[in-house]
């Protein structure tokens, strides 16, 4: 049964990709393997493309020791090499090793820091763990119309907080401009564009898998399951963004 799975799924990490996908969503998660007696964490590494007629699809699906800018730059060669390109626009988390990966092999897309780890990064900076409106004032920033809106409210809630909450309102001068690229995009695209959330959606899936699992005997098992959890709509191609 495994021999005959593997066949299809290998058929799916090995396809080419010959159509554009100007928009990528690329994050990894852990799990928990054994090798040669030792049971070490792995990275899962995912990439979902979407292309010009707004559909979504799932590129790729890999396994690497730990998120390192090599393991990254090896992951995004191998989709390269399997064809992808006309890459615009990446959504990421602000890992070191995955930003110094996309400058390098995507060089030319745009760079887009999800909003939502931004929001979890900037609660280590919070003074009072309770300030809950300061933070769901932060987070309405990210439902302005353009980005003119959205540096007016940023100055009212900066004026508002400095105060109270120094040391993030700092943090947050500094760094959320990383956050915002995706105001150059068409208004339509803001909500699927501005995080990792849809790739976050399959993660979930691959959590709920793993989690049975625990503890996987290799490598192989770990990532034949990973890949399976793929829909098998979003390898062949789902609509997701308006054009």
């Amino acid at each position: 049964m495994n021999k005959g799975l593997d066949g299809s799924l290998k058929r799916f990490a090995e396809r080419r990709l010959s159509e554009p996908y100007p928009y990528l969503i690329v994050d990894g998660r852990y799990e928990k393997v054994r090798l040669e007696g030792v049971i070490q964490t792995q990275a899962v590494l995912v990439a979902i493309g979407t292309n010009w007629e707004g559909r979504r699809q799932v590129l790729g699906v890999d396994l690497a020791h730990r998120e390192s800018t090599s393991s990254w730059k090896e992951f995004l060669s191998a989709l390269k090499s399997r064809g992808l390109h006309g890459v615009e626009f990446v959504v990421s988390d602000d890992h070191a090793g995955l930003r110094r990966a996309v400058s390098e092999l995507l060089g030319k897309a745009a760079w887009q820091r999800c909003y939502v780890h931004f929001l979890r990064n900037a609660r280590d900076y919070l003074q009072r763990k309770a300030d809950d409106d300061c933070m769901q004032e932060l987070r309405w920033l990210y439902d302005r119309r353009n980005l003119k809106e959205a540096t007016a409210d940023l100055q009212a809630w900066l004026k508002r907080w400095e105060k109270r909450n120094p040391k993030l309102t700092d943090w947050v001068e500094a760094n959320i401009g990383e956050t915002r690229t995706f105001y150059r995009l068409p208004r339509q695209h803001h909500k699927h564009m501005k995080s990792t959330s849809r790739l976050e959606r399959l993660n979930e899936e691959i959590k709920c898998r793993t989690r049975v699992v625990s503890i996987f005997p290799n490598p192989a098992s770990c990532l034949r399951l990973a890949r399976h959890c793929v829909p098998r709509s979003t390898r062949r191609g789902s609509k997701t963004i308006a054009t």
